[in-house]
């Protein structure tokens, strides 16, 4: 091995240690747990080895409620925050004079404690004894009837869930396309002004695909983060997201080694590893769709 080899393999042997120890050793470790069936965490016992506990997570209803609210989760707020986002800093964009003042405004609720804002969202919509909450009020001012947003349909709760999970992403979204935007060569708009572009045009043949890899950044740390949401639910809904019929799949995974059913390491081994494999499926999709439409 020559001498610069060695010296970088030097350089990047503490990072290859804490990848090891706190990455791949945990993931081979929860590998193992889903594949013990019928593990007890007192004795640390085991009778066999299977895909058992895999079957039955897969049958458990309360793994599919938390799978099916994790996908919707994820259909709504990726693209419609994206997207708004994308409106957002466009319009920024365009106020030159006061864009970092907005810039400053709009990234505050990132900085703001989540289980905050969860209570406040709370406030907002739930509906009590003696009143029915602000959003609810609105409502009524418009002619419709009140609903019950934190403890009423699942769709009123689902609502709730998705426009929390947007305001909450928002900001930093913003905050990336608004960079994004500013850093597009203004020359590319000087020459299609001068060719007299209609605006649509100029949006999608410039600045689309010049700010691209960063829609795509947002869109894959977007799918990852929402499929990753637990705190949103429990913000909103309490610790009982089962009852709430709210559970999420990263929620199922920490109710199966604390909650109220604890003490299944392997079952809730099982669950991740099947979230794993769905967010790692996803992002490989991403990617691939990414070298046609992502130009670097």
């Amino acid at each position: 091995m020559k001498k610069n080899d060695l010296k970088a393999w030097l350089y990047l042997l503490p990072a290859i240690l804490f990848l090891g120890i706190f990455m791949v050793y945990p993931l081979f470790d929860v590998l193992v747990y889903s594949l013990e069936e019928g593990y007890n965490s007192a004795s640390q016992s085991y009778h066999g080895v299977g895909l058992y506990n895999y079957a039955y997570v897969l049958r458990d209803p309360y793994f599919l409620q938390a799978v099916r609210n994790t996908f919707l989760l994820v259909i709504i707020t990726v693209p419609l925050s994206t997207g708004i986002a994308l409106l957002i800093s466009l319009g920024l964009n365009a106020i030159k004079p006061l864009r970092n003042l907005f810039q400053t405004i709009y990234f505050l609720p990132y900085v703001t404690n989540t289980l905050a804002v969860g209570l406040v969202f709370m406030i907002l919509f739930k509906k009590t004894a003696y009143t029915d909450g602000l959003v609810n009020l609105m409502i009524q001012w418009f002619g419709g009837q009140s609903v019950d947003f934190i403890d009423g349909p699942y769709w009123a709760k689902m609502f709730v869930l998705c426009f929390y999970t947007i305001w909450v992403v928002m900001p930093f979204k913003v905050l990336i396309l608004t960079s994004a935007l500013a850093s597009v060569n203004p020359e590319y708009y000087s020459a299609a002004k001068m060719d007299a572009a209609p605006r649509w045009r100029v949006f999608t043949k410039i600045t689309l695909p010049m700010i691209s890899p960063m829609i795509f950044y947002l869109v894959i740390t977007g799918f990852i983060g929402a499929f990753k949401a637990y705190s949103d639910a429990i913000a909103l809904f309490g610790t009982d997201l089962n009852a709430a019929g709210m559970n999420t799949i990263v929620g199922y995974v920490y109710d199966m080694l604390y909650g109220s059913s604890g003490g299944y390491p392997s079952f809730a081994s099982a669950a991740a590893l099947i979230l794993f494999a769905i967010v790692l499926t996803i992002t490989c999709i991403n990617l691939l769709i990414s070298k046609k439409h992502v130009h670097y």
